[in-house]
């Protein structure tokens, strides 16, 4: 059955044969492709119209103000003025001109929109949204504001490597003298952009800076709403929509008077948080202090015990450094009374012992005189030893003297027979000279040895270029060979059914098959198997749907490689693009497996929809092909049939989930637009194209005939090559064997040449030689003076030497004298001291009785002044512990050592200890950890007291903050709003409904505070709130676009971008919508809008200061910009309308 026409189902339909943005097939007479390294890429061109003005004869669009769009290179004469609109009806920061190069779909593209409002359309796909995306971008925003590509690369138009956009904005009176022109240059490589302001180059910042002094703020969807961001919007809650109220109406202070109010209150929140905890925790400490009261008052008993038995015990080293005093005072009393006994017993035995002091000291100078001899004779002794060591140095150096004279003679031998050896070299040298050699022809010889040089040149010459021959006729006999190895395959390949696939796939394209060569000779190069286009991989399994199936893709998709990971993907690309240098060649990877893909109905229902089955059930090949073209081209969702489907069944089709499907001679694709409502859709439909790939057709004999031509005329032409080869192979055996005489004679010349120059070269050196031996002769004459001259001063050496050593032989005799004497003098003085020492204990042992009770005396005063010094140093490091303690002891400690008894012995202190400690063993020890938390828990509390008092002043600040920022803000805010609503609820009562705005104020929760729509759009029902689930996608979209008209009259912003608004509304909202923004936006001073559909009403509303601009493309342009005049059209349009009225 026929497919039902789309326009009789009050649809949009486009019938045309490929996608705007998809490669057509290289056959199609009507495209036109110039300029483009694509087979087919749209032709899109813009032209602004002048004209002079008609009067309209109602509410329609005028001709004048209609600008069609396309994308192909122009001049400046293309462009003309803004059509009435002078330079001064422009708002500071409107735009002015946007022009636009290589950027989405357009090629070069200019836009000069007016000061007021600007009405955008087209078609879907012709470009309508890129001028959008232009104004974004081009005034230096990303592209996270647009919703699409997340890449600002992206942008640049496919084929090309850099986009510009450049965008004119009018300038601000008295702070511009010219307009700044913003221009941005994209790089697909990299991401890069280039700013440029006016001319000159600027950093983003600096654009950033420029635009936001102008108030534009892109990143506000409340005036800047691109068609990827509608959703959004609607989307916005109503705290965020009051948040981008603030940025796009009120002054800059309110919105940060809010933010201030937001983290005041937050702040202010979290301090009240922490005030009811930290009181909460205060009440749970001071009850738990409570209950160790008891406790901690018996550890305290306990603790004063301690400390008391602690300070007893500091005290014991004091009582020691006591007890140690006592006894040194009383050792020192002692002492006095044993010397004073001691000085009367020696005045009593004093006459007994001077007889024996006056003998003492007889003996002491005899010893003395004893000591001075012994000394003498040592030194005598000691001089003795050195005047012998002397002597003994003096003969060995005369010794060592007369060594060098015999050396000195035994070499002046020597130089007589070196002489005497000289004289006969000169004598004979002479005898040489007088003898002269035969003459020697130089340059004869020379002359022969170029000759042979010269023959061996030209021979080698005459061999390297038979080599050179030979090289060349066995290259070219392995290049036949390699040819005709190829040609066999080819031969071979054109039998079989992969053969003929790789053949189809170098008539389709040869970069793609000399990467398929590349890729089977490199398999093993890669981590998994990399698949081949799908030309070569996969076949239809029926005939009969062949021309359905091909028609589901585009070329790039039947030559594309496939690989299963990122590595080998990025291997691929390297060796393709960058070492061999092909251009034509497409690699996908797979992202999920080919099970991931399921039909998006039952069978049953394909069935119903009168399908035989799905595109991927007609096609085989490897899993990782399918894989990829599912994902790619949708072979899993796209129904086939070969008959055409019935009405029924089409319209059932349009409400499923199937988006594109293929009958017996049509394919069908639905676009939905969701956010607009289920009415939002468009269909688009081609006609199948004749099938070219997987055709069964037998094999190419003109191909094979000649390929066998070819083989047997390279076989030929290399048997004659080894016939030349050979050939030449016996010239070169001959010029060598030549070569290798000629080598041989000159050889033997050279070497004859070398001996005749050698003879020469003897005689002529000669007369140097002979210089060179007297010169040797008189430095030997030379060293003969001198050698005789050394020889004369060792034998004066030798001689001062053998003085010098006679009288130091005469002093040593005297020293020996000398030294004999003194020997007799040291026997007579320790004679002397033997006969003193035998008086002195004959005197002794007369008076031993006496001496005996005096040594004893003396002996217990020497123990009492031993005693005496034990107890003093006993005294003192008692004394050198305590300092230390002293020093360190706390007041409480210097309290208690000084309250201490004086008469305290250690052993009472000992005896107190052991009692505090048996007072210490009665008190009950308890939890021994209670005193350590009371006490931590004690700090705490006074800690947290602190801080709550602390806190409460915080708060109190925090408080008269908000207070003071609230009364500034809340009244500003109120009357924003006021305003607001009074707008909107206008725009409502124009349309026959109610419409109010409010705000939401939770208590002192300003991050909740937001925009209340209310709105009516029935007499009978009540104002509601605007939610996603109350009103319908209509009535929500009329809301939002009046809440955006609302704030034109306070908005700072120069200009407004609002794309596909009105999809979904009902043709009388839309209307209205349309009529009440002309009003609105029409109105002298209110700031530039835009607004983009790809679809209008007849019949709107028309204003002088609107400007529509109307974007077309597609294969039925014209190639000239003179082809289309949209202004000649719409009187033609009226010709034949008033025509058609008439007849």
């Amino acid at each position: 059955m026929p497919a039902p026409n789309p326009l009789s189902r009050r649809r949009r339909s486009l019938v045309e044969s490929e996608d705007d943005d998809t490669d057509d097939q290289p056959d199609n007479p009507d495209v036109d492709s110039a300029g483009s390294s694509q087979p087919y890429i749209s032709s899109k061109r813009v032209r602004l119209n002048d004209g002079s003005a008609r009067p309209s004869p109602g509410p329609s669009l005028h001709e004048n103000d209609l600008v069609e769009s396309s994308a192909t290179s122009h001049s400046e004469g293309d462009i003309g003025d803004t059509r009435g609109f002078g330079e001064e009806d422009y708002q500071p920061g409107s735009i002015v001109r946007v022009k636009l190069k290589n950027f989405v779909t357009y090629t070069a593209v200019e836009f000069r929109p007016g000061p007021s409002l600007n009405m955008v359309i087209g078609p879907n796909g012709t470009g309508k949204s890129t001028l959008v995306c232009a104004i974004c971008l081009g005034l230096g925003w990303g592209p996270q504001h647009l919703g699409r590509a997340k890449d600002v690369g992206e942008y640049v138009k496919y084929g090309t490597s850099e986009a510009t956009i450049e965008i004119e904005l009018a300038g601000e009176p008295g702070r511009h003298k010219y307009n700044p022109v913003i221009r941005r240059q994209i790089r697909k490589e990299g991401n890069k952009s280039t700013f440029y302001i006016s001319g000159k180059p600027a950093l983003w910042k600096e654009v950033q800076k420029l635009a936001r002094s102008f108030s534009i703020q892109i990143d506000n969807l409340c005036q800047f709403l691109p068609q990827d961001k509608v959703c959004e919007f609607a989307g916005l809650t109503p705290v965020e929509l009051l948040y981008s109220t603030q940025r796009a109406a009120a002054p800059p202070q309110m919105l940060e008077w809010h933010e201030e109010l937001k983290r005041l209150r937050n702040e202010q929140k979290k301090l009240q948080e922490q005030q009811n905890t930290d009181s909460e925790t205060l009440q749970n400490l001071e009850g738990r202090q409570q209950l160790l009261r008891a406790d901690v008052e018996r550890l305290r008993e306990r603790d004063e015990i301690k400390a008391k038995i602690a300070l007893l015990e500091l005290a014991r080293p004091f009582a020691k450094y006591r007890e140690a005093r006592q006894t040194h005072l009383e050792m020192k009393t002692v002492k006095r009374e044993a010397q004073a006994a001691l000085k009367v017993l020696e005045e009593s035995v004093e006459p007994s012992l001077r007889a024996i002091t006056a003998k003492e000291q007889y003996k002491d100078e005899v010893e003395n005189v004893t000591i001075k001899r012994r000394r003498l004779l040592n030194a005598q002794d000691a001089s003795v030893d050195e005047l012998g060591k002397k002597i003994a140095d003096t003969s060995a150096k005369v010794d060592e003297l007369r060594k060098e004279k015999d050396a000195e003679k035994r070499s002046d031998a020597r130089r007589l027979a070196d002489t005497a050896a000289i004289q006969g070299r000169i004598k004979g040298i002479e005898r040489q000279m007088n003898e002269k050699p035969p003459q020697f022809d130089l340059d004869a010889f020379k002359e022969q040895s170029r000759e042979k040089s010269r023959m061996i040149r030209e021979i080698g010459t005459q061999i390297e270029e038979i080599k050179e021959v030979q090289r060349g006729h066995v290259s070219q006999g392995k290049e036949k060979n390699i040819a005709i190895q190829r040609a066999e395959r080819e031969l071979e390949a054109l039998n079989s059914q992969v053969g003929q696939k790789t053949a189809k796939l170098k008539t389709l394209s040869r970069d793609t098959a000399r990467a398929w060569e590349w890729i089977q000779e490199n398999q093993d190069s890669f981590e998994h198997r990399v698949f081949g286009p799908p030309v070569v991989e996969c076949s239809v399994k029926d005939p009969a749907y062949t021309q359905a199936v091909e028609s589901l893709f585009q070329k790039n998709d039947l030559l594309t490689f496939t690989c299963q990971s990122q590595n080998d993907l990025r291997k691929l690309s390297n060796q393709l693009y960058k070492n061999l240098g092909l251009a034509e060649i497409s690699i996908r990877t797979i992202s999920k497996p080919l099970s991931h893909f399921q039909p998006p109905v039952s069978l049953e229902q394909m069935h119903a929809y009168g399908f035989d089955g799905w595109a991927a059930d007609y096609i085989s090949g490897p899993e990782p092909v399918m894989a990829m073209l599912c994902g790619e081209c949708g072979l899993m969702r796209t129904g086939v049939s070969l008959e055409d489907i019935s009405s029924e069944q089409y319209s059932s089709v349009e409400n499923s989930p199937i988006s594109t499907w293929v009958t017996k001679s049509q394919m069908f694709q639905i676009t939905r637009r969701r956010e607009y409502g289920p009415g939002a859709t468009s269909t688009r439909v081609k006609e199948l194209r004749k099938a070219q790939i997987w055709t069964d057709q037998p094999a190419d004999m003109d191909g094979k005939r000649e390929l066998f031509e070819n083989i047997e005329g390279w076989k030929g032409e290399v048997e004659e090559l080894k016939r030349r080869v050979n050939e030449q192979q016996v010239k070169k055996n001959d010029l060598q064997r030549k070569l290798t005489g000629i080598e041989k004679d000159k050889l033997e010349l050279d070497k004859d040449k070398a001996n005749q120059q050698k003879i020469m070269t003897e005689f002529n050196g000669l007369s140097t030689k002979l210089d060179q031996e007297r010169e040797k002769l008189r430095v030997q004459m030379k060293l003969g003076t001198e050698r005789r001259a050394r020889v004369l001063d060792i034998v004066a050496k030798v001689d001062s030497l053998v003085y010098e050593r006679a009288q130091l032989a005469v002093d040593y005799t005297i020293a020996i004298e000398a030294l004999q004497q003194l020997h007799i003098d040291l026997y007579a003085a320790e004679l002397a001291l033997i006969e003193a020492g035998s008086d002195l204990e004959i005197l002794k042992d007369r008076s031993k009785d006496v001496t005996d009770h005096l040594t004893a005396k003396r002996a217990e005063v020497k123990d009492i002044e031993r005693r005496l010094t034990e107890a003093h140093a006993m005294a003192k490091r008692c004394l050198t512990k305590c300092q230390p303690l002293l020093s360190a002891a706390s007041e409480e400690e210097n309290t208690f050592l000084n309250t201490l008894p004086k008469d305290q012995t250690p052993q009472d202190l000992e005896n107190e200890i052991e009692s505090e400690k048996a007072r210490l063993e009665l008190v009950h020890e308890g939890n021994p950890n209670a005193l350590n938390e009371f006490e931590s828990r004690q700090q705490n509390i006074d800690g947290l007291r602190t801080k709550l008092e602390e806190l409460e002043e915080s708060l109190g600040k925090y408080g008269d903050k908000i207070a003071e920022i609230r009364e500034k803000w809340e009244p500003e805010l109120e009357a924003l709003i006021a305003q607001i609503s009074a707008a909107f609820g206008h725009n409502f009562e124009q349309i026959g409904c109610a419409g109010q705005v409010g705000i939401s104020k939770p208590a002192d929760d300003f991050d909740a505070w937001a925009i209340e729509i209310l709105v009516k759009f029935r007499e009978n029902e009540p104002l509601t709130l605007l939610t996603a689930h109350r009103q319908s996608g209509g009535e929500r979209a009329v809301s939002t676009i009046f809440y955006l008209m609302s704030l034109q009259t306070l908005a700072r912003s120069p200009f407004r971008v609002v794309d596909e608004i009105n999809q979904g509304m009902d043709p009388r909202n839309e209307r209205v919508v349309h009529e009440r923004m002309v009003d609105i936006a029409c109105e002298e001073g209110k700031g530039q809008y835009f607004l983009v559909t790809p679809k209008l009403l007849n019949g709107l509303r028309y204003h002088r200061r609107m400007r529509v601009m109307c974007i077309a493309s597609g294969e039925y342009m014209p190639k000239k910009n003179e082809g289309l005049e949209f202004g000649r059209l719409v009187l033609r349009a009226r010709t034949l309308k008033a025509t058609a009225s008439a007849a």
